[in-house]
């Protein structure tokens, strides 16, 4: 089992980020935190220093890969990165997908794909130089189906995926483990908007303890919570015009 004490936690301020932050916290551990709204993440740092880590705070777009590099390289040389979370994302899908805003399906792909390239990219290097540390990156259940909602969400998600299992094999050489986490409907702000109804809704406290075990064991996907995974998996094994039928198309 492995034991984290420099940790990178993109989208800290809210959700899985923040229960993520609070739970790694402690005597011994440094955290290096993003996210987009600076009084949340401000509160979401002071709250793990009074667990006694050492916080590192950023309010960086992880849409910009020169701010975000330039700060994980500082992050890395004052306390080398054992674990990172590429955990940022946005969900911000209008009506029909946003197919008459085209700008909306890029912005979420330029966070939820660039963002975690720009995350993993400053800092691979060095941990393979290093031979050690973990990746996570995370995805989603909705990244394995075309859902009726969020299009580009659900793409985004499933482009990260498969990302993130592929390069397993090659970082394992390195010995960097590699775990793509897939969460079902977590509480957090962006379900808060979810226009539709979400089964099997658990909190961001659960979800955290669930992805923390699984990290510690380098588990190569941490799906969750297992009805939800199961029904994606069935809709997965049906034929797609059965699929596309089920959901409505």
């Amino acid at each position: 089992m492995q034991s984290f004490t420099s940790i990178v936690i993109t989208g800290a301020s809210s959700g899985i980020g923040e229960a993520l932050a609070l739970d790694y916290a402690g005597p011994g551990v440094a955290l290096a935190l993003t996210g987009r709204d600076t009084s949340r993440l401000q509160a979401v740092a002071a709250a793990c220093r009074a667990k006694g880590a050492a916080v590192e705070a950023g309010q960086i777009d992880v849409a910009d890969r020169a701010a975000l590099g330039r700060w994980l390289a500082t992050v890395d040389d004052a306390h080398p990165v054992d674990l990172v979370i590429a955990n940022a994302g946005i969900s911000i899908d209008k009506d029909n997908s946003s197919l008459d805003d085209f700008s909306i399906v890029r912005r979420t792909l330029d966070v939820n794909v660039g963002g975690v390239l720009n995350t993993v990219e400053p800092l691979v290097g060095r941990m393979m130089a290093r031979r050690r540390g973990q990746i996570a990156v995370v995805s989603s259940l909705a990244g394995y189906i075309g859902l009726p909602y969020s299009a580009s969400y659900n793409a985004s998600k499933a482009a990260v995926r498969v990302w993130g299992e592929s390069i397993r094999y090659v970082l394992k050489k390195s010995g960097i483990g590699v775990s793509v986490i897939c969460p079902g409907f977590v509480i957090s702000r962006m379900t808060a908007q979810a226009p539709f109804k979400m089964p099997f809704l658990m909190t961001s406290e659960r979800a955290s303890k669930i992805i923390r075990a699984g990290l510690a064991h380098n588990k190569a996907r941490i799906a969750f919570p297992l009805p939800t995974k199961a029904a994606v998996w069935f809709g997965m094994l049906l034929p797609g015009s059965w699929a596309a039928k089920l959901l409505g198309a």
